[in-house]
C-alpha cells in the first residue's frame, strides 16, 4: 500500500524547513517594523522639533499671551523626551514575535 503526500514533486524536508525558517524572519521583521512604540516615539520626535523650533522663533507678543512662559518651548522639549524615551524602550526592549501555534499533534503525549 502506497502512502499518499501532498508533497510537491522534487520539495524535501530540507526545503520545508528553509520555508519556515524564512517566514519566521520576515514575522520578526514585521512584529519590529510595526511596533507601536516605534509610531508613537517617532511621531513625538517629530513633533517634538516643530514646537521645539516654533518655541525657539515665538516673539514676545506670542509669550506674553501666555503669560510669559514660553509653551512652545517647554511643550516640545516634553514631547522630544517622549519621543525618545519610546525610541529607547523600543531599543532596550526589542519586540519578540509571538511563539509559534503548535497543533494536538505537536504536543508530546503525557
Amino acid at each position: 500500500m502506497t502512502d499518499h503526500h501532498s508533497e510537491r514533486p522534487g520539495s524535501s524536508e530540507k526545503d520545508l524547513l528553509r520555508q519556515v525558517t524564512d517566514l519566521e524572519g520576515k514575522s520578526a521583521t514585521a512584529a519590529r517594523l510595526f511596533d507601536i512604540r516605534r509610531i508613537i516615539g517617532g511621531l513625538f520626535v517629530l513633533y517634538g522639533v516643530i514646537v521645539t523650533i516654533t518655541g525657539l522663533t515665538d516673539d514676545d507678543a506670542a509669550i506674553d499671551k501666555a503669560q510669559g512662559i514660553n509653551i512652545n518651548l517647554w511643550t516640545g522639549l516634553g514631547m522630544l523626551l517622549l519621543g525618545l524615551f519610546f525610541l529607547t524602550w523600543l531599543k532596550l526592549r526589542p519586540a519578540a514575535p509571538p511563539p509559534p501555534e503548535t497543533s494536538p499533534e505537536d504536543e508530546p503525549a503525557p
